[in-house]
């Protein structure tokens, strides 16, 4: 463990500051490249960013949700793919937050503290329901004094670039199950096969296990260790939406640089250079304006969660301040989403047909934003929190609220 991944938080930003603005410089690059970011992800290791919320007496930072997410827009503003690929693995933390005490919390916590990162493996290209984790077809399979886990996942986010992967199935009993093992383990192969128009390199393939071995202190049957559904479904969530917040953030960067640089105006133009024409400051105002409500609506919902993190811990949360945060998430997908995706359009109008050229791939911002907020269906989304809000209907028991 190193003395930068256990420093404060406040130093966090300083770290991230330098590393953050050498990777942004280079992004665009990247992306259209078609490269695989491994190296901007090693070097978030050593700013601490990976263990922001692992637990002081662990060797982490002992962070708040605000600061995490604070942090995680910034990542997102300079490596949107990176920063999504991050989920799974802060997402653990998270979970791991709610675990009993004992050693095999104990050993995770310094897992991470170590420098570990973590990939996920628990959507399937299947029949089952989004969230439906009773019917996963992937088999936990006891074989002496362990089990085998067989099955195939996609949107395996971030295992291209992991460590360990967080694996869920069922037993043949049909009870859930997960575990968390190294992706050096016999019989599991990563495919680098997502092809999504956006967030190309976040590394959301397919990840095959095959009679893949794990040991049973490895291995966590439902129900002996639950954490809040509330505490991983709201995080979840609010985590696509940070992501978002950054890759707009991106866009308004771009948007006063494309303005600066413009030299060439148009005949029936307000102005002879464009960065004086009012019509384009408008329209690069309108971004910043979007740009800035977007992020305090997600900082706001985080503190809010920190609210309700305290409270779960502490055993005082009630069932009405539950629903109100995951409410409140769910609200600010939907409010960013339609930001972000207008902004992002309007970066267009700032630039003219030649914003619109390969190279400059300025449409990278439209089509990581497109592709995150179709995660979940904005429209579901809104229809539940107007029957809650109106007859007051309980919103549903998955990690998607």
């Amino acid at each position: 463990m190193t003395e930068q991944m256990v420093a404060e938080p406040r130093g966090l930003a300083e770290r991230l500051a330098g590393v953050l603005a050498e990777v942004r410089s280079g992004s665009a690059e990247r992306e259209l490249a078609g490269e695989r970011p491994r190296d901007v992800l090693d070097r978030l290791r050593g700013t601490g960013f990976l263990t922001l919320r692992v637990p002081r007496e662990h060797g982490g930072a002992g962070a708040s949700l605000r600061e995490v997410f604070e942090a995680l827009v910034e990542v997102a503003r300079a490596e949107s793919s990176v920063a999504q690929a991050l989920r799974a693995h802060l997402a653990y933390v998270e979970g791991l937050r709610f675990a009993p005490e004992g050693p095999a919390r104990a050993g995770a916590f310094d897992l991470i503290a170590g420098g570990a990162v973590i990939g996920n493996a628990i959507t399937e290209p299947s029949g089952a329901a989004a969230g439906d984790f009773a019917g996963l077809a992937t088999t936990f399979t006891p074989d002496g004094d362990g089990w085998t886990i067989s099955g195939t996942k996609f949107y395996s986010t971030g295992t291209l670039y992991a460590d360990h992967v967080w694996v869920w199935g069922v037993t043949d009993a049909g009870v859930p199950a997960s575990a968390l093992i190294p992706l050096d383990r016999p019989g599991i192969t990563v495919v680098d096969d997502w092809d999504g128009f956006g967030q190309r390199a976040s590394g959301s393939g397919t990840t095959h296990f095959d009679r893949t071995p794990a040991t049973a202190a490895e291995v966590v049957v439902a129900g002996t260790e639950a954490p809040p559904r509330l505490a991983i479904g709201a995080f979840l969530q609010l985590f696509l939406t940070a992501v978002v917040v950054g890759n707009l953030e991106a866009a308004s960067d771009d948007a006063r640089a494309l303005l600066r640089g413009r030299t060439r105006g148009i005949t029936h133009g307000a102005a002879d250079l464009p960065r004086h024409d009012p019509v384009l400051l408008q329209q690069v105002g309108d971004i910043a304006a979007k740009t800035y409500a977007a992020r305090a609506i997600v900082l706001d919902a985080a503190s809010l969660l920190d609210d309700v993190d305290a409270r779960l811990h502490a055993g005082e949360l009630d069932g009405a301040a539950a629903q109100e945060a995951g409410r409140r998430v769910a609200e600010a997908k939907i409010s960013v989403d339609r930001l972000a995706l207008e902004a992002a359009t309007a970066l267009f109008e700032v630039g003219g047909a030649s914003a619109t050229r390969t190279g400059a791939n300025l449409d990278r911002h439209w089509r990581n934003i497109r592709t995150l907020a179709s995660h979940n269906s904005t429209r579901l989304k809104a229809r539940v929190i107007g029957d809650h809000v109106v007859n007051g209907t309980e919103l549903p028991d998955n990690t998607y609220f």
